[in-house]
């Protein structure tokens, strides 16, 4: 081979070997990522049972039910939709009803029910996850009676 030829063989190489690093790279992310819904917009997606995803919203008045052992059931809502959540852990100091919360796990059985496998919730009164923030913006949801978000 000439010293052209190797030249160009060195270069091709390198390329293959960053192609391939980016597509490996690329489907690791793939398998870690966890699309954001809330209620109405979990509704009406064609999900597939135990795809991974974040649900956020406001936990109904009244749905928050302490199970045997460690679990714990709720609904999770944006006033157009409720979805029941179940979890299994201690939940945050902070979790309430009529509070916002953020969970994120797998749907699961028939009814679907949301099996959360980590819950956060807001750390004070004006603080709202920027995603739960926009999406219940858009539907015009009032959050905890005093204020509309606008």
């Amino acid at each position: 081979m000439t010293r052209k030829q190797k030249r160009l063989a060195l270069i091709g190489g390198g390329v293959a070997f960053l192609c391939a690093a980016v597509i490996l790279v690329m489907f690791a992310f793939s398998q870690s990522v966890a699309y954001f819904y809330v209620p109405s917009d979990l509704a009406k997606a064609a999900l597939k049972p135990e795809t991974r995803v974040r649900l956020g919203g406001l936990v109904k008045e009244g749905s928050w039910k302490r199970g045997q052992g460690m679990v714990e059931t709720f609904e999770v809502t944006d006033t157009l939709a409720t979805v029941s959540v179940s979890y299994t852990g201690i939940l945050p100091d902070l979790f309430r009803e009529g509070q916002g919360v953020v969970a994120e796990g797998r749907l699961q059985g028939n009814p679907m029910v949301f099996r959360a496998d980590s819950v956060l919730a807001k750390h004070d009164e004006t603080y709202m996850p920027k995603d739960v923030a926009d999406r219940l913006k858009a539907k015009g949801v009032t959050m905890s009676g005093k204020e509309t978000i606008k």
